[in-house]
């Protein structure tokens, strides 16, 4: 059974990584000519300031005095250029939304492979066209577009990464860094020939990157009086670069400026999803080519921003984030970025109707190119009977669009080319998706072939070992015909010559082929296929059909739990109900009052904010001394037993009880510290690194009785989930624990009479690990009941804690006993191990409640497997690649979420099979001892 859990694990790895294919391939294509506007450009020089994670409303807004928050961007708006929203897409982070501005495209989801660091696909950019380009700021997003660029034209000036502390006493030294270093470039010019003639050519930008803002964002969230003051920093700052260009250049009226944001934050401090607050970014120009402030009498938008910023008079014009990088090309006059797939905003330059029309008609040309070298390449490799063409532009439509609109260059019709323009690029954006997508609706088909064929297969896997009324006849299962196997190869080797003759990549072929092992292993199991067949038809329909629907209904509810996370609410109050409907009441009725109790107690987190929005460090401090309070009661018990390994066990539970106070003292400690802006104290994340790494051992010390050692691992994993809260979600996992306690109790009471394991009490069951394979009982409805359950506190274990299932609900304050320094990848190391915490208490107790009820742990194992499956086959349907960025980016995370899960229920299994059943040897002591 294990070998089979290795495969599915294998599986599940591939249909995970295929979402990534369908879904999440790079844009980029190759082969492209450069275009360029043939006139003179209205701008020498551009200066393109970045504030990173600021959000349009805060800038925008009035204080609470009725005062511009930016006095200088808010002069800018009412006299001297044009102003709006920049809208992002997902994932709302720093490298994509660089990425988006200066390269004019939206970059797919490989790029977390790196970190969003460093360049995973090559693309050409604005700073790659430039003749010089000088960058100030992170060597996060400096070091990308400087190791990307061709030539030794781009100068990057930035400072140490270690700069990057969410718990320095004033970040906004982040962007006075910045500022105060391009003044002195600027004054040093003055005295240095080279830099000076350099300076004074054409087609040269200024790049700002300005992170302060972000990282007082998630150290104190954007309503913060940090938050608003780095604004009114930045704000100064921008009027004095803008005063030392003006002075540097004597006023020539030749720079361009541009202030945008790569992507905004949410309330709580987060972003990477596809909320209005991370995707409203604000977008201000002025400078040469640029229209003067225009006043309008109304406003059409879907939003009240307008009205909220007392901007209503003030003509707002968004764009798109792509849509920043051709307007920059086209400002200075370099060659729009080759793979750029932004629309030149024209209605935003000052300069003449030709200029507008032969600009619109070069990035007509530019994404036109794009689409014909993604056509070219899509038909290569497809066979010709087989290759179906974007009909809305065909070759003669682009030869025509394209003279018409010459024409009417000509002709000086500059309206009418610039319209035809507009709609020729809409068309070959469609026919770029068109064809990026050309190949989705195969693998889909076939990942969905492979999902069912697995499915299948585990059932007819459980149901042969373990289902009574269908072993004998799976024990009369005859060697396969050769027919059947011939028939599955010679499918196999003609999947494979129709790969190869279209070149497909290698992961196609893993797609594609999958599922025809998976069938095959399927299709050799008629005999059992027969048996279940007779079997269920013995049943009356009425019985099967209300059994189909109350599983569908359960599984419906794990769904929308996704969507709802009162729907957990919902389906625990439902559980809490089970002992009425059993004889459940009637046989434990001090158990069933305390699963009521417990239930309900657990049903109340669902209800309660997301973890981040409110935090109180007071419930983090509550949480760990309602921890030590049941130590105490553990410790009086232990000192009334008369055994041998009293003062062992004794040892064990003060040094843990010493782990949890110190825990409450770095948390409160560190909360102290960072509101004082005194940064991470060193002692307290040397004792955060300690306790994290003592949670794993401690357990293992512990005796291998039942209860002691899953309170063991409890005050453990309580220790570090301390560390990791920031509020409420701190008593969670202590609530989560005793229905856990419960829950086992309860499973045992469930048990018939004539089980003879039964008898034996659960305070003597001890964790073994070499089970004896004929205690193992055949299969019942009780067993997929408790495959549900589990499944469902897993849910719990997630959504409970205050998670939703999207990226920006993870807090990065809850790391900062451990490190205030920017890393993304202990970050997230850490976010990761603290939503696993609580699926690993339920885990441990699923482990208990199998050898409790004496069934094949790995048998129930692939019933919950089986269920989680249906789950994911439930949102790969739900994914979507149309409406908001919302829509889209939730879509996504559910089914990554769902499969992630799937795939880490193999690893956490194996955890808590190593946390229930090792015991760790101290001083010659026996591994384990029966009482």
């Amino acid at each position: 059974m294990l070998l089979y859990i290795i495969l599915g694990l294998l599986i599940h790895l591939v249909f995970f990584a295929s979402i990534f294919d369908i879904y999440f391939t790079s844009p980029l294509v190759h082969g492209m000519t450069p275009q360029f506007t043939p006139l003179p450009p209205p701008a020498k020089r551009l200066v393109l300031f970045v504030a990173d994670g600021l959000r349009a409303d805060k800038l925008y807004e009035l204080d609470e005095n009725g005062n511009p928050r930016a006095p200088f961007i808010r002069n800018i708006i009412m006299h001297e250029g044009s102003w709006g929203i920049s809208h992002t897409r997902v994932p709302t982070e720093s490298r994509p939304g660089h990425v988006a501005l200066i390269a004019g495209f939206y970059e797919d989801v490989s790029a977390v492979a790196k970190g969003w660091k460093e360049n995973p696909v090559e693309f050409d950019s604005l700073i790659n066209e430039t003749r010089h380009t000088w960058c100030w700021g992170s060597p996060d997003i400096l070091a990308m577009f400087a190791k990307g660029a061709s030539g030794n034209h781009v100068f990057a000036h930035n400072y140490d990464a270690y700069s990057e502390d969410f718990g320095a006493q004033d970040v906004t030294k982040l962007d006075t860094w910045v500022f105060d270093n391009v003044k002195e470039f600027f004054h040093a010019a003055r005295n240095n020939q080279s830099l000076f003639s350099k300076l004074n050519e054409d087609k040269i930008v200024f790049f700002l990157h300005l992170l302060g803002i972000d990282t007082n964002g998630h150290a104190h969230r954007p309503s913060s009086r940090e938050y608003l003051n780095n604004i009114k920093i930045v704000d100064e700052g921008l009027k004095e670069i803008v005063s030392t260009l003006k002075d540097f250049y004597g006023n020539d009226g030749k720079t361009a400026f541009i202030f945008t944001a790569d992507h905004g934050m949410t309330d709580w401090g987060s972003h990477g999803a596809g909320h209005p607050l991370e995707t409203c970014t604000p977008f201000v120009t002025w400078g040469a080519g640029i229209k003067y402030p225009q006043k309008v009498l109304a406003q059409k938008f879907d939003d009240t921003y307008l009205q909220e910023w007392k901007l209503e008079n003030w003509k707002r014009q968004d764009v798109n984030q792509a849509d920043v990088a051709p307007l920059m090309a086209a400002l200075i006059g370099v060659p729009f970025p080759l793979n750029s797939v932004g629309t030149l905003p024209v209605d935003i330059l000052n300069s003449t109707d030709l200029f507008k029309a032969e600009s619109m008609f070069t990035n007509a040309v530019q994404i036109l190119e794009q689409f014909k070298v993604k056509m070219a390449q899509k038909k290569e490799a497809t066979l010709p009977f087989l290759f179906t063409p974007f009909n809305s532009l065909s070759d003669s439509k682009q030869i025509n669009n394209l003279r018409k609109a010459r024409s009417y260059i000509k002709q000086k019709k500059y309206d009418e080319a610039v319209s035809l323009c507009k709609e020729l690029i809409n068309l070959a954006l469609k026919g770029l998706s068109y064809y990026h997508t050309y190949d989705r609706f195969f693998l889909a088909f076939n990942i969905v072939l492979g999902f069912v064929g697995w499915t299948s297969y585990a059932s007819l896997l459980i149901i042969k070992s373990h289902c009574n009324l269908t072993r004998g006849v799976s024990k009369e299962v005859k060697k396969p015909s050769h027919l059947l196997s011939c028939s599955f190869i010679a499918v196999g080797v003609l999947l494979a010559l129709f790969l190869l003759i279209q070149a497909c990549p290698w992961t196609y072929y893993i797609y594609c082929l999958l599922p025809l092992p998976v069938w095959y292993a399927v299709l050799r199991e008629f005999p059992v296929i027969q048996g279940l067949v007779t079997l269920l038809l013995t049943f009356p329909p009425s019985h099967f059909v209300g059994y189909l629907l109350l599983f569908i209904l359960g599984v419906e509810v794990l769904v929308l739990s996704f969507f709802y996370r009162y729907m957990l609410t919902a389906g625990l109050i439902a559980f809490a109900g089970w002992p009425f409907i059993t004889p459940l009441w009637t046989r434990a009725k001090s158990t069933s009052l305390s699963w009521i109790f417990f239930c309900l107690l657990l049903a109340v987190f669902p209800l309660m904010p997301v973890v981040g929005r409110k935090p109180n460090i007071f419930l983090v401090v509550g949480a760990g001394l309602l921890v030590l309070l049941l130590s105490l009661f553990v410790v009086t018990s232990v000192l009334k037993r008369k055994d041998s390994f009293v003062s062992e066990e004794l040892v064990l539970h003060l040094l843990q009880m010493l782990s949890t106070v110190l825990s409450m003292c770095v948390v409160y400690g560190t909360h102290n510290s960072l509101l004082k802006k005194q940064g991470l104290p060193l002692i307290n994340q040397v004792i955060s690194w300690i306790i994290l790494a003592s949670s794993f051992i401690m357990p293992l010390l512990s005796p291998l009785i039942l209860f002691d050692r899953l309170f063991s691992i409890l005050v453990s994993s309580m220790s570090t989930y301390l560390l990791l809260s920031t509020g409420y979600e701190a008593l969670f996992p202590l609530v989560l624990s005793c229905l856990m306690f419960v829950w086992i109790h309860m499973e045992q009471e469930t048990l018939p009479q004539s089980v003879v394991f039964c008898k034996q009490k659960v305070s003597n069951i001890q964790f073994t690990y070499n089970t004896d394979i004929t205690q193992f009982r055949d299969l019942c409805l009780d067993d997929i009941r408790r495959a549900f359950f589990l499944v469902f506190f897993l849910m719990t274990a997630f959504f409970g804690t205050g998670n939703i299932a999207s990226i920006n609900s993870f807090d990065l304050a809850s790391v900062y006993c451990f490190l205030t320094v920017f890393s993304p990848y202990m970050m997230g190391a850490l976010m990761m191990w603290k939503i696993l915490i609580p699926f690993a208490l339920v885990m441990c107790a699923f482990e208990a409640v199998q050898l409790t009820t004496q069934l094949s742990s790995k048998s129930l194992f692939l019933i919950v497997i089986n269920i989680s499956d249906i789950m994911a086959l439930h949102f790969f349907f739900l994914i979507k690649d149309y409406g908001s960025w919302l829509d889209i980016g939730t879509s996504i995370s559910h089914y990554v979420i769902v499969m992630s899960m799937t795939i880490f229920l193999v690893f956490l299994n194996g955890l808590a099979q190593m946390l229930t059943t090792k015991k760790l040897k101290l001083c010659g002591r026996p591994k384990s001892h029966l009482t």
